[in-house]
């Protein structure tokens, strides 16, 4: 998106990472833009992203290591995996809704993911603000049910409603809590989403779950390689003008976010110092990660008619001199919103709110649909 926007911290096209780090002579790959159909998709395992992100192979005591984040290790990590089709970019003219969403409302170039390991431990951050342990996609565990308190509970105690919009499996029931007869009815299907846009019935915090599988003719548009970035463009395109149509239109505030990087590369140093453990639990041998550094950047679009056209979220400036913008921010902003009297854990109390991008007087009436 840099093209469309100087301000973006985006890829110039001179980026490159050497076949091997520890070869000063060795052959670079340079930063390309041809990017297809991505399969298999490259190594997102903590193991992979630690050698992504410092430029080294994992070991046993990488643990205790302090390295600086050099982001060099990409080639050399991808080599180690099956051999895969597709470059490491989609230029905004094969994701079109997001480059006129990025132009018409804002983008977040500061964005991590919450931990540099796999999909549901980040995915679990977002609305718990910790993995409560959980570094890769532990299925017995996930299935058994995570026992942390969710940003939904706190929403409940304090009389504001949530709903969950589902494609396939809503995975928002890894959450023990969330699967309690009494919140039965803050599930729905996706189908009913446009129906209570339309009548003004959207909840006070809504999540679009995305289809996770190819379901006969409906494929998927999680956009999770190897699926189809064009369905996920449809989904997002189909959410969003729902919400502009809406008699509540003027009271919604839209996050699109990753739950990780997938083990594509980026430029950005991941942040390694003073990142809070949320709870203080160690990982599981044998990475025993403490939690405490944050993963690779991911992308993060911010929608709402009280945000001026192409605003940039850069470098947040508090609560604390170390704060960033990653997935417990969602938890921290929804709590700033709504008054809500407790945290989750240190880390939404740490993590940066994006609320500042809410800076217009009255709600904007120029609002573009988007046509593709």
């Amino acid at each position: 998106m840099k093209s469309l926007n100087p301000e973006i911290d985006g890829v110039t096209g001179s980026e490159s990472n050497p076949m091997s780090t520890a070869d000063p002579n060795s052959n670079r790959i340079q930063f390309g833009d041809r990017s297809a159909n991505t399969d298999p998709d490259p190594g997102h395992a903590v193991q992979d992203i630690y050698e992504q992100i410092f430029g080294e192979p994992w070991s046993e005591s990488s643990a205790a290591n302090k390295l600086p984040p050099t982001m060099q290790g990409f080639v050399q990590n991808a080599a180690k995996q099956p051999p895969k089709n597709g470059d490491e970019e989609l230029p905004p003219n094969r994701v079109p809704v997001y480059a006129e969403l990025v132009k018409e409302f804002a983008v977040c170039d500061s964005w991590f993911a919450s931990v540099p390991a796999a999909t549901q431990p980040n995915r679990l951050y977002v609305h718990s603000a910790t993995s409560y342990g959980m570094t890769n996609n532990d299925t017995g565990k996930l299935v058994g049910g995570l026992p942390q308190k969710t940003i939904f509970d706190s929403l409940d105690e304090n009389g504001f409603s949530f709903g969950i919009y589902y494609q396939t499996l809503p995975i928002t029931l890894f959450y023990r809590n969330l699967r309690k007869l009494k919140y039965i009815d803050n599930f729905h299907p996706f189908d009913s989403f446009k129906k209570h846009c339309k009548e003004g019935k959207l909840q006070n915090y809504v999540v679009i779950e995305p289809r996770y599988f190819d379901l006969l003719s409906n494929p998927a548009n999680d956009d999770h390689p190897p699926h189809d970035v064009g369905e996920g463009q449809k989904l997002v395109k189909e959410v969003y003008e729902a919400l502009r149509s809406s008699p509540q239109w003027k009271e919604i505030l839209f996050v699109i976010t990753y739950d990780e990087h997938g083990g594509f590369y980026d430029h950005v140093p991941t942040p390694v110092e003073g990142v809070p453990s949320p709870d203080d639990i160690v990982g599981p041998d044998p990475f025993k990660f403490k939690f405490d550094r944050l993963g690779v950047r991911v992308p993060a679009i911010i929608i709402s008619p009280w945000i001026e056209p192409g605003k940039v979220l850069h470098n947040p400036l508090g609560p604390f001199p170390t704060s960033q913008y990653e997935h417990s921010s969602i938890a921290a902003t929804v709590k700033k919103i709504y008054k809500l009297p407790q945290f989750l854990t240190k880390r939404d109390a740490w993590a940066a709110t994006f609320d500042s991008l809410l800076t217009l007087s009255t709600p904007r009436t120029d609002c573009p649909g988007i046509h593709i």
